[in-house]
């Protein structure tokens, strides 16, 4: 913790000196489109201070639209997941314990600045019971060429149940550099990550009962008996990323560009999953080790890529590259059984190659993108075509085609543990994904998504026949899943009704591949401005809903969900009220979580089977940003 405070003391201290200073010294603020954020996708925003609906959807822990996923009991622990989405194009496997990624930042995630004068966000919400969260940023400009940010994300939270703590922290730090001539770029930066959170494995079979009714003397949730109190899980990582690019040819008029540039990227990242127990669990199975139990896994992943790529008013854009991937998963030992040998590590190396091209023209936008392993054990290809139309400025189709093809993630492949039941092996096929889809977006009519996603050789985690843990399984069937999403906000006066629906279905494989039918939201609000314009006002009830499925389980040694078909949960509204207000530069947000739980008999409420959604709560927060 004092490394956090003094953290944020460096962040903070230019604002608190920008406040002590003489008025008369000020300057205009610049205009904020001069606030410019960069993705790493190279798309340029800038930086957003009004409230809107969309900011009291996004001012959560993962600091975006949480719709799709359904959050444990306690802040900084895993979600389940209530639709899914496949954009990630990866040509190898993931790392373990993905239940454990959704606020681990990849380099896709990373963004970067250019600002006209140094901007500071401090972000803060309460958490659970001897906690909360914060996420400080601060970023500069020493020169118009040069420009870093440095920022931390941290949460500590105790939670309501037993051995329940969460503690996070996300530390980034990037930079960007251009030439005078603007013909030389660069940009890096600097990930350290860590997410852990204590198990207790759900409640225990006797406490569900007393959960669900609602029983008087278990209100204080500490009470309520869980599996276990000694139990932890740990994911963290460490990268090192750096991009340069250079144009070769750079011939610029008003009305024609011809540039031929040259860059390359380089990558480092070290991750490794940790799962550790004071004394093992029966339900888990037998174990090697009679207390003490320790599984520790890990990755070192480098990545080198050289690319040339060609801008013209002409031709449009296109780019190709070659890469270099070396990869080492694995364990520090190997273990011999009865059954056999199971290896300690996954590794090698690849050489990639990929292109990608896009070209408008009188509205419309044809673009594609293509990669392949051309060499190394593991095989691995995308390929996606997309093509958009502009009627006008507000309204856009695209419909887009995506094929992929990559090995299942590396725990699927290799997995060792103090637990007998956690360890294999397996020569598993790839998984292999083709998609359609088609987007509207109509500011007077609605936007829209439609996909419809086959998925061959999928593999989950899954309980087999007499066996009471979860391990690999490739389904030897076929996915075909349906994804219908609609979003349109009415509004009348100073109300508004914001809805979002997704209907979906998985049309074969449903076994398999388990989804709630339903998940809606509607939020009615109401806005205004106070005191002689100098508050903005935004109130009102947020309602979600989905219906009830076999929900996948949680199992906290493999930090993952599996499918399971014995429990039927969901179908339970959750209703918030919300104020919301925005002062200058500050949007302060209260909300009283779950509020329809005060009135109901029966607590039918579950994140996954045996682990408990949130209670009703009162929590608040602030975004304050700070220009100089």
């Amino acid at each position: 913790m004092k490394k956090i405070g003094l953290l944020l003391f460096c962040i903070c201290l230019p604002s608190l000196l920008s406040a002590q200073a003489d008025p008369s010294e000020e300057r205009e603020k610049p205009p904020i489109e001069l606030y410019k954020i960069i993705s790493a996708q190279r798309d340029t925003t800038f930086v957003d201070t009004s409230l809107t609906i969309e900011k009291e959807y996004k001012f959560n822990y993962l600091r975006g639209d949480n719709f799709e996923l359904l959050p444990f009991s306690n802040v900084g622990h895993t979600y389940n997941t209530l639709a899914y989405d496949f954009s990630t194009l990866n040509l190898k496997p993931l790392f373990a314990a993905q239940g454990h990624h959704f606020n681990y930042a990849e380099i896709d995630d990373m963004q970067y600045f250019n600002v006209p004068t140094p901007l500071t966000e401090l972000y803060f919400k309460t958490a659970f019971e001897q906690g909360q969260q914060l996420d400080a940023f601060f970023t500069i400009n020493t020169s118009k060429q040069f420009n870093f940010s440095l920022a931390y994300k941290g949460v500590r939270s105790l939670g309501l149940y037993q051995n329940n703590l969460t503690s996070t922290g996300n530390l980034r730090f990037t930079t960007n550099y251009s030439s005078k001539n603007n013909r030389y770029s660069l940009r890096a930066h600097i990930a350290a990550q860590d997410i852990t959170n204590e198990e207790n494995g759900g409640l225990q079979d006797a406490s569900i009962p007393l959960f669900v009714n609602d029983d008087p003397d278990f209100e204080d949730r500490g009470r309520l008996e869980v599996n276990f109190e000694d139990a932890e899980n740990r994911l963290e990582g460490l990268r090192f990323y750096g991009d340069q690019q250079y144009e070769l040819i750079s011939k610029k008029d008003s009305l024609r560009y011809s540039i031929v540039s040259l860059g390359t990227t380089i990558s480092f990242e070290d991750k490794f999953y940790r799962y550790t127990q004071g004394s093992p669990f029966s339900e888990f199975g037998e174990s090697y080790q009679v207390a003490d139990l320790r599984d520790k896994v890990t990755l070192e992943d480098f990545n080198a890529k050289a690319y040339a790529k060609f801008d013209s008013n002409i031709f449009g854009s296109i780019s190709g590259f070659i890469g270099y991937n070396d990869y080492n998963y694995g364990y520090d030992s190997v273990l011999i059984l009865d059954e056999g040998r199971i290896s300690n590590r996954i590794k090698g190396s690849l050489v990639q190659a990929g292109a990608t091209y896009r070209k408008e023209y009188r509205g419309f936008a044809i673009s594609g993108k293509g990669a392949i392993n051309i060499s190394g054990d593991l095989d691995g290809n995308y390929l996606q075509g997309a093509i958009a139309f502009a009627l006008n400025e507000t309204n856009k189709a695209e419909a887009s085609v995506t094929l992929h093809s990559v090995a299942p993630n590396f725990n699927f492949l290799l997995y060792q543990s103090d637990y007998v039941n956690y360890n294999w092996q397996n020569n598993l096929d790839n998984v292999k994904t083709q998609e359609l889809k088609f987007e509207l977006q109509s500011k007077k009519l609605l936007n829209a998504t439609v996909s419809y996603t086959g998925i061959d050789d999928h593999t989950y985690f899954g309980l087999r026949p007499n066996d009471s843990t979860p391990t690999p399984i490739q389904f030897d069937g076929r996915v075909d899943y349906l994804k219908v999403k609609a979003e349109r906000t009415f509004t009348y006066g100073k109300f508004s009704l914001a809805n979002t629906v997704l209907f979906q279905q998985a049309v074969s494989g449903e076994e398999v591949f388990k989804v709630p039918q339903i998940v809606t939201r509607q939020s009615l609000y109401y806005t205004d401005e106070w005191f002689k314009k100098a508050l903005f006002l935004q109130t009102g009830i947020n309602f979600k809903y989905f219906s009830s499925y076999n929900m996948n389980a949680y199992d906290p040694v493999l930090g993952e969900f599996f499918v399971q078909n014995d429990v039927k949960l969901g179908g339970f509204p959750l209703v918030d009220l919300f104020f919301n207000a925005k002062v200058r530069q500050t949007r302060i947000f209260v909300k009283y979580e779950h509020i329809n739980a005060l009135f109901v008999n029966k607590n039918e409420y579950f994140a996954a089977p045996g682990y408990p959604y949130r209670d009703p709560v009162i929590r608040f927060g602030l975004v304050w940003n700070f220009f100089l």
